[in-house]
């Protein structure tokens, strides 16, 4: 299997390198656009001043115009992806975090429910606990990709959300910058997702995903609960197959026939005692754990994991294996 880097998730390494390249804002179907999105925002709401302040004179970003384009993909295995995230040094820190942010962590787990070693994971993993969140202006972005007219009413609706955040009062409009593509703050959430899940933990008024970590970390564990989290329950485990390898596996239960591209990878769920009837086992070889749960099996790379329902609220996230079983497998380590 094969997980394909994509420019929007190496966005947060990759976000201060390259020249940034400006369109004339003289253009006019741009200029002409600029208004008649003045005029959703208008009617949707949204404040005079702040429509004024983001959209007057605006530019479309060439370079984000070109990355949509292009998105060149760096093709890798899952083990190479994950050998590549999960390095000691990585864990390490993840481990520092946890423990440096103990307090706030335990009382966001009991507020939402997700444990603090997973929090800490979705931090890490998209943003680097902090440190890599973006440096394009979200509006500017979104309203070029509104522009580029490829996603149009996607990122057109997503501009509008932001537009809503600034004039919430959340974030100071200068402040508000993320990835090429809109992904905002410590969390990397689209405006859309902040409007939804975006949360004020700290209680000053402001949903701030940017540098107030109590926030950020509300905001991560009340994603994952709406997506479904289990409280005390396992994400997945990985397993040992019988001599025929999945394939046989595979034929007899059947794969999804719905949900994203990497649920449809996943095998329909069975109890944990039909997969040890099949001959599936713990990866020490002994016998599966003898509790009523449902599990897919799945086949990333070298390795087999049986994957439960938390695993979905994983992909909900961040549809692909690769993320998922990085998240769970770094929060796992956080745990050790």
């Amino acid at each position: 299997m094969k997980f394909k880097v994509t420019a929007v998730a190496l966005v947060l390494a990759a976000a201060s390198t390259g020249a940034q390249v400006v369109v004339p804002a003289t253009r006019p179907e741009f200029s002409g656009f600029l208004t008649e999105l003045k005029s959703q925002a208008l009617a949707r709401g949204i404040s005079a001043d702040t429509v004024e302040l983001a959209l007057t004179a605006l530019e479309p970003l060439e370079v984000v115009v070109e990355r949509d384009r292009t998105q060149a993909e760096t093709v890798l295995t899952i083990d190479q992806y994950l050998q590549r995230r999960l390095t000691r040094t990585f864990v390490r820190t993840a481990r520092e975090k946890a423990a440096a942010h103990r307090g706030v962590l335990r009382k966001v787990s009991a507020a939402y429910g997700p444990p603090p070693r997973l929090i800490v994971a979705v931090w890490g993993m998209e943003s680097n606990f902090g440190r890599f969140t973006g440096t394009r202006p979200t509006v500017q972005a979104l309203a070029t990709l509104a522009w580029e007219g490829r996603r149009g009413p996607f990122f057109t609706g997503e501009l509008m959300d932001a537009l809503q955040i600034v004039d919430q009062g959340h974030i100071d409009l200068d402040r508000m910058k993320g990835s090429w593509a809109g992904a905002m703050g410590q969390t990397q959430f689209m405006p859309s997702s902040y409007l939804a899940h975006a949360q004020d933990f700290d209680g000053d008024g402001r949903r701030d995903i940017w540098g107030t970590l109590p926030d950020v970390f509300a905001s991560i564990a009340n994603y994952l609960k709406a997506y479904g989290w289990q409280p005390g329950q396992a994400w997945g485990r990985q397993v040992k197959l019988p001599a025929g390898g999945a394939a046989p596996l595979v034929e007899t239960i059947g794969l999804r026939d719905s949900g994203c591209r990497a649920s449809r990878e996943l095998t329909v769920a069975i109890p944990l005692a039909k997969w040890q009837s099949l001959g599936v086992r713990a990866i020490t070889g002994g016998a599966l754990p003898k509790v009523d749960r449902m599990a897919s099996l799945l086949r990333a790379g070298k390795k087999t994991y049986l994957v439960y329902p938390n695993y979905d609220t994983l992909l909900g996230y961040n549809c692909a294996h690769a993320y998922a079983l990085a998240v769970g497998l770094l929060a796992d380590r956080i745990g050790e």
